[in-house]
């Protein structure tokens, strides 16, 4: 049995992380786990509470456990629990404990994080702003920086984006 390595997406709101991940997911023919918060929103037609994002945080790593058994070297997830603690703290001034410990605690073995180098789109409840997007991307740098934890910072069409990680996975495969 191979080792499937785990790939996280980071990224603020439209910064086209679903995108990428689904195609990185086609080009390495493996899956991608989407990101619960968006079939959160769709089914409870409203933005998750303060103390519901530990739950939505539990749920994406539930899928991404799930969805392990059945990528091919290569597990491509649209976000982590850093990117529900970023975003509890920018909205509810709090992760909480829980939130953090989870945030803290998992890891994977390579992450990328999407520029905001395109025009923002609206996305039902789910996105506020270009401004509010550019916060959150600065604080997913930080965050990173602050952590130690390299990163890939991607940029450009869909396209490009997925030639640089191509680049850069091929040495993770050495």
């Amino acid at each position: 049995m191979s080792t499937v390595n785990r790939v996280v997406i980071l990224g603020a709101e439209s910064s086209g992380k679903s995108i990428l991940a689904e195609a990185l997911a086609a080009h390495y023919q493996t899956v991608w786990v989407p990101e619960y918060l968006r079939e959160f929103v769709e089914q409870q037609q409203r933005v998750p509470r303060q103390e519901e994002q530990i739950l939505i945080a539990r749920a994406q790593l539930q899928r991404e456990a799930e969805l392990a058994g059945k990528a091919q070297d290569w597990l491509f997830c649209d976000t982590g629990p850093c990117m529900t603690a970023i975003y509890s703290r920018h909205y509810f001034g709090d992760a909480g404990a829980e939130l953090d410990a989870l945030d803290l605690g998992h890891q994977y073995d390579f992450t990328i994080v999407t520029a905001p180098d395109f025009p923002w789109m609206p996305d039902g409840l789910q996105r506020e702003s270009a401004a509010v997007r550019q916060l959150i991307h600065e604080e997913v740098l930080n965050v990173l920086d602050d952590r130690e934890i390299p990163f890939l910072l991607v940029e450009g069409s869909t396209a490009q984006r997925l030639e640089q990680v191509q680049f850069a996975l091929s040495f993770l495969m050495m």
